[in-house]
């Protein structure tokens, strides 16, 4: 199968400043590009472990004995790291959002550019489904999955339209949807209003905020003082949760100051925001909303 070449590739894996014998984790291992640079930088002792809850990203296995690839999801790094033996690690990089690979696979229904019944699972064998949602969550929690996610200002009035259509018959594929919704299309702008449509619900379908959130929180304890977290964001509610976490240690509110006005967190950020050239969005179009931050564990 088919994985489009790696976002921001050397600049990811640069920001993990790798140590030849240290214990590194690709969270997000897809068509493993990011995981062969990694490979490619370590010494004998060294150790990667990749994460990935889709089974189509099992055959990309790099066969090396200095790899290991777990087919879970992300947000049980911790537990998974453990069963390796494994509780410190010197780095972890993460692609975050929807792999070229499952957006061209039309039967994932991850597209806007294919009629495909509704699904959007990362992990096929997810109970939850983009059906699912369309046709299962009452009106109010449609407007929030909407709104929260896909930052619709006319969230209520796009719930209100698909709750009243499944009366009639349950909305199954991409095409039945995109007709529900065709009055709210506006000319111009219909590529778009989609993405954001199809963003919230592909968010709430595989939790990937409280999945993200999860991951976060494991990071302080995982990473060894002076490790590194290299995170890849396509999307502002990502990159918002991980500018903060990096800055604060939390996602709402501020740290608490000692009695000299200073704060204790658990990270110090390493350079500025990394986006992609022109010319990497040239040869990869995904990499066009990339926003790249790394940390140092203090």
């Amino acid at each position: 199968m088919e994985y489009h070449n790696s976002v921001l590739l050397k600049e990811t894996v640069d920001g993990l400043a790798i140590k030849p014998d240290g214990v590194y984790v690709d969270v997000t291992f897809g068509g493993g590009g990011h995981s062969k640079e990694i490979l490619s930088r370590l010494g004998e002792k060294g150790k990667l472990f990749a994460f990935d809850q889709d089974k189509d990203a099992l055959v990309n296995a790099l066969e090396d004995d200095r790899f290991v690839l777990i087919n879970e999801n992300f947000r049980y790094i911790k537990r998974f790291l453990r069963f390796y033996g494994v509780r410190k690690v010197d780095g972890i990089l993460g692609d975050f959002g929807v792999s070229s690979h499952q957006f061209d696979v039309a039967e994932r229904g991850f597209s806007t550019r294919f009629e495909a019944e509704l699904d959007m699972r990362m992990n096929q064998d997810g109970a939850l489904s983009a059906f699912h949602v369309v046709n299962d969550y009452d009106e109010m929690d449609l407007r929030r999955v909407l709104l929260q996610y896909g930052e619709l200002r006319n969230a209520p009035k796009l719930a209100r339209a698909i709750v009243t259509a499944r009366i009639e018959a349950p909305v199954k594929t991409s095409a039945m949807l995109k007709e529900v919704l065709r009055p709210f299309l506006v000319k111009h702008k219909e590529h778009k209003i989609l993405a954001q449509i199809y963003q919230a619900i592909r968010i709430e379908v595989n939790q990937e905020i409280e999945v993200l959130k999860d991951f976060l929180l494991q990071t302080e304890e995982l990473l060894d003082k002076g490790g590194r977290i290299s995170l890849i964001s396509y999307h502002s509610l990502e990159d918002r949760l991980v500018k903060r976490y990096i800055r604060n240690g939390m996602f709402e509110g501020e740290p608490e100051k000692d009695l000299y006005g200073n704060v204790t967190v658990p990270f110090r950020k390493v350079g500025g925001l990394v986006v992609p050239t022109e010319e990497e969005v040239k040869e990869n179009n995904r990499a066009r909303s990339a926003k790249l931050r790394i940390a140092e564990r203090i």
